[in-house]
């Protein structure tokens, strides 16, 4: 299959470029004279000259589109995509996906493969944003950073996204086991998720959806633990504008909103600096097991978040002793306004591990700045 943008060559069940995400067309085979098709496992055979008899036996064979088995994207288990990709057990959903762990056959490796749903895979703004932004983070391969490995489609439009498998505890089960986290471990996964942020805003990619659910705690190969963000680039709209009065009205929630940033809730344009603003509110949960603002349902706290300031975290916990650098480095982070706040996810664990290491007695803080000074 040949890139009909920049050219590049791809596998034969390849089905969007590595290189710069668009679909890819059908390339002439150099065997046979037989023309790749769309879809896998037709062909055509080349016009027969004088000297060359038609070539019938190479023909494979084609289950016909009616008796073809439909896939089900909600039970995949047993399925293999592709031809490639052997899918084991279901993982999780979501509203819009399903994520499945999968054993590529190929290459004796497992993935974590997010399904899509049908209405998601029909919307032609969100595939086209997609596959834009797939092309984007096939690029951010980070040990702090679930990227996406490949973007697929089955013959039948069914629509997947290959990811590292990451094995782990998910940060927010990790808080609500603990109740909160001591000042250390929080400093090491803000820095954590500050460097993998780094790197896909170095490359213009706003993570948009930015929560402890999305975070992996991970254990390496020499036994260290490290935070992995995932869910990067997969066509979110985290947004609500002008839906924000019919929620408030009607109950209905768009998404998970309880750390979306006001420009967020707004529908102003994001930057980097939104996902700060998320940073804040998790390093805010993992110190104390609480969120910053008050309210009785969802929609009280998003109103909180446009129109008043976050509840200091030693107001909120004063039993935590936390220092009061601490305190100033998370409302900079949480300001209501983008232009108040830190202008990257580094600088913001920068100026945190500074004051945990100012105010801290906790030994374990020291020495945390060297590992994100020079971003």
């Amino acid at each position: 299959m040949a890139c009909p943008a920049c050219g590049a060559a791809h596998a034969p069940d390849a089905r969007f470029c590595t290189k710069c995400g668009r679909r890819l067309t059908p390339a002439a085979s150099a065997a046979g004279g037989f023309t790749v098709g769309r879809t896998a496992g037709e062909s055509t055979p080349a016009p027969p000259t004088s000297s060359t008899p038609r070539p019938t036996s190479a023909r494979p064979k084609v289950t016909p589109p009616s008796t073809r088995k439909s896939l089900d994207h909600a039970n995949m288990a047993g399925e293999v995509l592709d031809g490639r990709y052997r899918i084991i057990k279901k993982l999780g959903e979501g509203g819009m996906s399903f994520v499945y762990l999968a054993h590529d056959v190929g290459a004796d490796k497992r993935y974590a493969i997010k399904i899509l749903s049908p209405a998601l895979s029909k919307d032609t703004n969100a595939m086209a944003r997609l596959r834009r932004e797939a092309a984007l983070g096939m690029r951010l391969e980070h040990p702090n950073v679930c990227h996406i490995v490949r973007l697929g489609e089955t013959e039948d439009g069914l629509v997947y996204v290959v990811m590292p498998y990451v094995e782990g505890e998910i940060l927010a089960d990790r808080t609500h086991r603990s109740g909160q986290l001591s000042v250390a471990d929080t400093v090491r996964w803000v820095i954590d998720i500050a460097t993998g942020l780094q790197v896909a805003h170095d490359l213009k990619i706003v993570h948009r959806d930015l929560k402890p659910e999305n975070i992996m705690i991970s254990r390496a190969a020499d036994g260290k633990e490290r935070a992995v963000v995932m869910d990067f680039g997969l066509a979110k709209e985290r947004k609500a504008g002008g839906e924000l009065e019919k929620l408030t009205a009607t109950g209905i929630i768009l998404g998970t909103p309880e750390f979306m940033s006001p420009e967020q809730l707004r529908g102003k344009p994001l930057d980097p600096r939104t996902d700060v603003y998320s940073l804040s509110l998790m390093t805010f949960e993992m110190l104390t097991g609480k969120l910053p603002f008050e309210g009785r349902t969802q929609q009280e706290m998003m109103i909180a978040r446009l129109r008043s300031d976050p509840v200091p975290i030693r107001q909120k916990r004063p039993d935590l002793h936390v220092s009061e650098a601490i305190e100033r480095v998370l409302m900079k982070g949480m300001s209501r306004n983008a232009e108040d706040r830190y202008a990257s996810a580094p600088e913001f664990a920068k100026a945190l591990a500074d004051a945990a290491d100012g105010g801290s007695a906790d030994p374990q803080a020291t020495g945390f700045l060297g590992r994100i000074i020079g971003r």
